[in-house]
Protein backbone atom coordinates (compact mmCIF):
# COMPACT_ATOMS: atom_id res chain seq x y z
CA UNK A 1 0.00 0.00 0.00
CA UNK A 2 1.16 3.54 -0.73
CA UNK A 3 0.31 6.58 1.35
CA UNK A 4 1.47 10.19 1.21
CA UNK A 5 1.01 12.64 4.06
CA UNK A 6 1.46 16.42 4.13
CA UNK A 7 0.89 18.64 7.16
CA UNK A 8 1.79 22.22 8.03
CA UNK A 9 1.08 24.44 11.01
CA UNK A 10 -0.69 27.74 10.44
CA UNK A 11 2.28 29.64 11.84
CA UNK A 12 5.85 28.62 12.75
CA UNK A 13 5.51 29.95 16.31
CA UNK A 14 2.45 27.84 17.16
CA UNK A 15 2.13 24.04 17.48
CA UNK A 16 0.38 22.11 14.75
CA UNK A 17 -2.87 20.91 16.33
CA UNK A 18 -3.63 18.51 13.47
CA UNK A 19 -2.62 14.86 13.72
CA UNK A 20 -2.42 12.04 11.17
CA UNK A 21 -0.97 8.53 11.26
CA UNK A 22 -1.31 5.20 9.46
CA UNK A 23 -0.66 1.51 9.96
CA UNK A 24 -0.78 -1.26 7.38
CA UNK A 25 -4.59 -1.34 7.49
CA UNK A 26 -5.82 1.83 9.23
CA UNK A 27 -5.48 5.60 9.06
CA UNK A 28 -6.62 8.45 11.30
CA UNK A 29 -6.66 12.19 10.78
CA UNK A 30 -7.66 14.72 13.47
CA UNK A 31 -8.03 18.49 13.57
CA UNK A 32 -7.75 19.95 17.05
CA UNK A 33 -10.43 22.46 18.03
CA UNK A 34 -8.83 25.55 19.59
CA UNK A 35 -10.44 27.89 22.07
CA UNK A 36 -10.20 31.63 21.32
CA UNK A 37 -6.87 32.99 22.58
CA UNK A 38 -8.53 35.03 25.33
CA UNK A 39 -10.47 32.06 26.74
CA UNK A 40 -9.32 29.31 29.09
CA UNK A 41 -10.00 25.79 27.82
CA UNK A 42 -9.41 24.31 31.26
CA UNK A 43 -6.55 22.07 30.04
CA UNK A 44 -2.97 22.64 31.13
CA UNK A 45 -1.64 20.37 28.36
CA UNK A 46 -3.03 22.03 25.24
CA UNK A 47 -4.89 20.98 22.11
CA UNK A 48 -1.86 19.48 20.34
CA UNK A 49 -1.25 17.19 23.34
CA UNK A 50 -4.86 16.09 23.17
CA UNK A 51 -4.99 15.34 19.45
CA UNK A 52 -1.79 13.30 19.51
CA UNK A 53 -3.00 11.08 22.31
CA UNK A 54 -6.51 10.71 20.97
CA UNK A 55 -5.21 9.95 17.48
CA UNK A 56 -2.75 7.32 18.66
CA UNK A 57 -5.36 5.54 20.78
CA UNK A 58 -7.96 5.67 18.02
CA UNK A 59 -5.48 4.24 15.53
CA UNK A 60 -4.66 1.40 17.93
CA UNK A 61 -8.36 0.66 18.43
CA UNK A 62 -9.07 0.65 14.71
CA UNK A 63 -6.06 -1.57 14.06
CA UNK A 64 -7.26 -4.04 16.69
CA UNK A 65 -10.54 -4.54 14.82
CA UNK A 66 -12.89 -2.74 17.20
CA UNK A 67 -16.02 -1.26 15.61
CA UNK A 68 -15.14 2.29 14.62
CA UNK A 69 -17.52 4.02 17.03
CA UNK A 70 -16.36 1.81 19.88
CA UNK A 71 -12.71 2.55 19.07
CA UNK A 72 -13.41 6.29 19.18
CA UNK A 73 -15.43 6.10 22.40
CA UNK A 74 -12.69 4.10 24.14
CA UNK A 75 -10.01 6.52 22.93
CA UNK A 76 -11.99 9.50 24.25
CA UNK A 77 -12.48 7.86 27.64
CA UNK A 78 -8.80 6.93 27.91
CA UNK A 79 -7.55 10.44 27.13
CA UNK A 80 -10.13 12.00 29.44
CA UNK A 81 -8.97 9.73 32.25
CA UNK A 82 -5.37 10.75 31.60
CA UNK A 83 -5.99 14.40 32.47
CA UNK A 84 -9.27 14.57 34.37
CA UNK A 85 -7.35 14.93 37.62
CA UNK A 86 -5.46 18.02 36.45
CA UNK A 87 -7.81 19.71 33.98
CA UNK A 88 -11.41 20.94 33.96
CA UNK A 89 -13.09 18.79 31.31
CA UNK A 90 -16.53 20.26 32.00
CA UNK A 91 -15.76 23.49 30.14
CA UNK A 92 -17.31 23.99 26.71
CA UNK A 93 -13.85 24.79 25.31
CA UNK A 94 -12.10 21.68 26.66
CA UNK A 95 -9.82 20.29 23.91
CA UNK A 96 -11.58 18.29 21.22
CA UNK A 97 -11.02 17.27 17.61
CA UNK A 98 -12.68 16.53 14.32
CA UNK A 99 -12.04 12.98 13.16
CA UNK A 100 -11.58 10.90 10.03
CA UNK A 101 -10.72 7.22 10.53
CA UNK A 102 -10.46 4.60 7.77
CA UNK A 103 -9.83 0.87 7.93
CA UNK A 104 -8.98 -1.08 4.78
CA UNK A 105 -9.82 -4.73 4.15
CA UNK A 106 -9.66 -6.90 1.05
CA UNK A 107 -12.82 -5.49 -0.49
CA UNK A 108 -13.80 -2.17 1.09
CA UNK A 109 -12.95 0.91 3.12
CA UNK A 110 -14.66 1.22 6.47
CA UNK A 111 -14.87 4.84 7.64
CA UNK A 112 -15.81 7.12 10.51
CA UNK A 113 -16.19 10.88 10.05
CA UNK A 114 -17.01 13.40 12.79
CA UNK A 115 -17.36 17.15 12.26
CA UNK A 116 -15.79 19.13 9.44
CA UNK A 117 -12.81 17.10 8.29
CA UNK A 118 -13.60 15.43 4.95
CA UNK A 119 -13.06 12.06 3.27
CA UNK A 120 -13.03 11.68 -0.53
CA UNK A 121 -12.98 8.40 -2.44
CA UNK A 122 -14.15 7.01 -5.77
CA UNK A 123 -17.37 5.11 -6.34
CA UNK A 124 -18.11 3.85 -9.85
CA UNK A 125 -15.69 6.38 -11.30
CA UNK A 126 -17.14 9.38 -9.45
CA UNK A 127 -15.63 11.18 -6.49
CA UNK A 128 -17.71 10.61 -3.40
CA UNK A 129 -17.64 13.11 -0.52
CA UNK A 130 -18.17 11.89 3.03
CA UNK A 131 -18.74 14.94 5.21
CA UNK A 132 -20.55 15.71 8.45
CA UNK A 133 -22.43 18.91 7.54
CA UNK A 134 -24.12 19.67 10.87
CA UNK A 135 -21.83 22.60 11.64
CA UNK A 136 -22.51 24.22 8.25
CA UNK A 137 -26.22 23.52 8.62
CA UNK A 138 -26.26 25.36 11.96
CA UNK A 139 -24.45 28.51 10.85
CA UNK A 140 -27.38 30.19 9.06
CA UNK A 141 -29.58 29.64 12.12
CA UNK A 142 -27.34 30.68 15.00
CA UNK A 143 -24.96 33.23 13.48
CA UNK A 144 -21.17 33.57 13.72
CA UNK A 145 -18.77 33.69 16.65
CA UNK A 146 -19.52 32.55 20.17
CA UNK A 147 -23.10 31.52 19.39
CA UNK A 148 -22.04 28.67 17.11
CA UNK A 149 -19.53 27.35 19.65
CA UNK A 150 -22.29 27.06 22.23
CA UNK A 151 -23.86 24.35 20.05
CA UNK A 152 -20.80 22.10 20.15
CA UNK A 153 -21.39 18.67 21.73
CA UNK A 154 -24.98 19.34 22.75
CA UNK A 155 -28.19 17.68 21.48
CA UNK A 156 -29.30 19.04 18.09
CA UNK A 157 -25.94 20.74 17.68
CA UNK A 158 -22.69 19.57 16.11
CA UNK A 159 -20.21 17.16 17.66
CA UNK A 160 -16.46 16.87 18.03
CA UNK A 161 -14.40 14.29 19.90
CA UNK A 162 -13.88 15.96 23.29
CA UNK A 163 -14.35 14.68 26.82
CA UNK A 164 -17.74 13.04 26.22
CA UNK A 165 -17.63 9.57 24.61
CA UNK A 166 -21.21 10.07 23.39
CA UNK A 167 -19.62 11.94 20.48
CA UNK A 168 -18.68 8.57 18.98
CA UNK A 169 -22.36 7.71 18.51
CA UNK A 170 -22.81 10.94 16.54
CA UNK A 171 -20.11 10.08 13.99
CA UNK A 172 -20.93 9.08 10.42
CA UNK A 173 -19.89 5.51 9.66
CA UNK A 174 -20.15 3.24 6.65
CA UNK A 175 -18.24 1.42 3.93
CA UNK A 176 -16.96 2.42 0.50
CA UNK A 177 -15.37 0.51 -2.38
CA UNK A 178 -11.66 -0.18 -1.95
CA UNK A 179 -10.21 2.70 -3.97
CA UNK A 180 -7.67 5.47 -3.32
CA UNK A 181 -8.93 7.98 -0.76
CA UNK A 182 -8.05 11.48 0.40
CA UNK A 183 -8.65 12.64 3.98
CA UNK A 184 -8.33 16.35 4.81
CA UNK A 185 -8.70 18.72 7.72
CA UNK A 186 -10.68 21.85 6.92
CA UNK A 187 -7.43 23.80 6.65
CA UNK A 188 -6.55 21.66 3.62
CA UNK A 189 -10.03 21.61 2.06
CA UNK A 190 -10.23 25.41 1.95
CA UNK A 191 -9.48 25.35 -1.75
CA UNK A 192 -13.05 24.07 -2.19
CA UNK A 193 -14.96 25.24 0.86
CA UNK A 194 -13.58 28.76 1.35
CA UNK A 195 -11.97 29.91 -1.88
CA UNK A 196 -14.02 28.01 -4.46
CA UNK A 197 -10.83 27.44 -6.40
CA UNK A 198 -11.39 23.72 -7.05
CA UNK A 199 -14.26 21.25 -7.03
CA UNK A 200 -14.14 18.11 -4.90
CA UNK A 201 -13.25 16.17 -8.03
CA UNK A 202 -10.53 18.68 -8.81
CA UNK A 203 -8.98 18.45 -5.36
CA UNK A 204 -9.04 14.65 -5.54
CA UNK A 205 -7.30 14.65 -8.93
CA UNK A 206 -4.70 17.16 -7.72
CA UNK A 207 -3.80 14.87 -4.82
CA UNK A 208 -3.76 11.84 -7.11
CA UNK A 209 -1.49 13.42 -9.70
CA UNK A 210 0.80 15.60 -7.56
CA UNK A 211 0.37 14.38 -3.99
CA UNK A 212 -1.10 16.09 -0.94
CA UNK A 213 1.78 18.54 -0.59
CA UNK A 214 0.63 20.20 -3.82
CA UNK A 215 -2.79 20.69 -2.26
CA UNK A 216 -1.33 22.43 0.79
CA UNK A 217 0.84 24.68 -1.40
CA UNK A 218 -2.24 25.68 -3.38
CA UNK A 219 -4.12 26.56 -0.19
CA UNK A 220 -1.21 28.63 1.15
CA UNK A 221 -1.04 30.51 -2.14
CA UNK A 222 -4.75 31.31 -1.95
CA UNK A 223 -4.44 32.46 1.67
CA UNK A 224 -1.47 34.67 0.80
CA UNK A 225 -3.44 36.32 -1.99
CA UNK A 226 -6.07 37.43 0.56
CA UNK A 227 -3.99 38.19 3.68
CA UNK A 228 -6.67 40.25 5.42
CA UNK A 229 -9.51 37.81 4.80
CA UNK A 230 -11.71 40.52 3.28
CA UNK A 231 -12.32 38.87 -0.07
CA UNK A 232 -12.81 35.42 1.41
CA UNK A 233 -13.98 35.83 5.03
CA UNK A 234 -12.78 33.06 7.33
CA UNK A 235 -12.27 32.56 11.03
CA UNK A 236 -8.50 32.10 10.63
CA UNK A 237 -6.49 33.78 7.88
CA UNK A 238 -4.24 30.70 7.92
CA UNK A 239 -5.07 27.38 9.52
CA UNK A 240 -3.23 24.16 10.30
CA UNK A 241 -3.60 21.99 7.21
CA UNK A 242 -3.21 18.25 6.79
CA UNK A 243 -3.99 15.93 3.86
CA UNK A 244 -3.53 12.17 3.65
CA UNK A 245 -3.60 10.32 0.32
CA UNK A 246 -3.70 6.52 0.41
CA UNK A 247 -3.80 4.14 -2.50
CA UNK A 248 -4.57 0.69 -1.02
Amino acid sequence: MTFLLATEAAAPDRPNEDFAAVTATSAVLLDGVSAPRDEDNGCSHGVAWYTRRLGALLLAGAESGLPMREALAEAIMAVSAAHAGTCDLTLQETPSATVVAVRVDDDALEYLVLSDSVLLSQDEGRVRVVADTRLDDLRPRVGPGTAIRAWRNVPNGFWTAGADPRAAEEALTGTLPRTPFLAMTDGASRSVEVFGDLSWSGIYELAREQGPEALLKRVRSLEAADPSGHRFPRGKVRDDATALWWNP
